[in-house]
């Protein structure tokens, strides 16, 4: 099985914590994109009733596709369960997210779940974070460069300017992301508070203590890892 196998396989397993009545957090990435067909499926054939709170404008507009209905946090300020990826898990289940570019969505809504279960493929679990993808930061635009050079001085990281088409990648929020690179991420607790202390640092993509439950797809099968 390749990747996108391992993928599917994790997808399809977690919407089997969807329940009727549930307000739904629907994260973004790749794997939630495997995620987000299945939850429909279900929706259609079982005539659930609930309710999807999509993290990212491309979430959202897949979500409509496969009929789920969908709303806001101002309607729906508590969720029950929210379903999302991950580009780093640790084995305290602390997490990098953001490679889909939705980090501060993705992080307002996990704070507003009772229950957050992350989906991944076995490649993304690793010892350190930081070790093998770069942490996304969300900055203001403007101010950008002194602010990554504030980040550079302070972590002796390496900062890039996300970029799209030639041009800085922007964030529903209209931000920009820079992509650090850090050879492992020692006390990533404190790492998180001092870089939000950062003028024009508006969100990182460290979630620290906010996964319940991650759902591994594996060569040898699903496992789970609960805190």
């Amino acid at each position: 099985m390749n990747r996108e196998d391992l993928k599917k396989m994790a997808a399809e397993k977690a919407v089997d914590y969807i329940e009727d009545g549930m307000v739904v957090g629907i994260g973004t990435g790749s794997t939630v994109e495997y995620f987000i067909p299945k939850l429909g499926e279900k929706l259609r054939k079982e005539k659930l009733d609930i309710v999807g709170i999509p993290t990212s404008h491309r979430s959202k507009v897949l979500a409509k596709e496969h009929g789920i209905p969908l709303s806001t946090l101002t309607e729906h300020p508590k969720i029950d369960l929210t379903i999302d990826g991950a580009d780093e898990v640790d084995p305290s289940l602390n997490l990098i997210k953001g490679g889909g570019g939705a980090l501060t969505r993705e992080k307002i809504v996990a704070y507003a779940s009772e229950r957050e279960i992350i989906i991944v493929d076995e490649s993304k679990l690793v010892q350190k974070l930081g070790m093998s993808f770069p942490l996304p930061i969300e900055v203001i635009p403007f101010g950008w460069y002194p602010t990554k050079l504030k980040i550079e001085e302070k972590f002796g990281c390496t900062a890039e300017l996300r970029r799209e088409d030639d041009r800085p990648y922007t964030s529903d929020n209209m931000n920009y992301i820079l992509d650090c690179e850090f050879p492992g991420i020692e006390e990533p607790e404190r790492v998180e508070i001092e870089l939000n202390s950062i003028p024009g640092v508006v969100e990182t993509g460290l979630f620290i203590g906010l996964a319940d439950m991650v759902i591994v797809g594996s060569r040898e099968g699903i496992k789970t890892l609960e805190k």
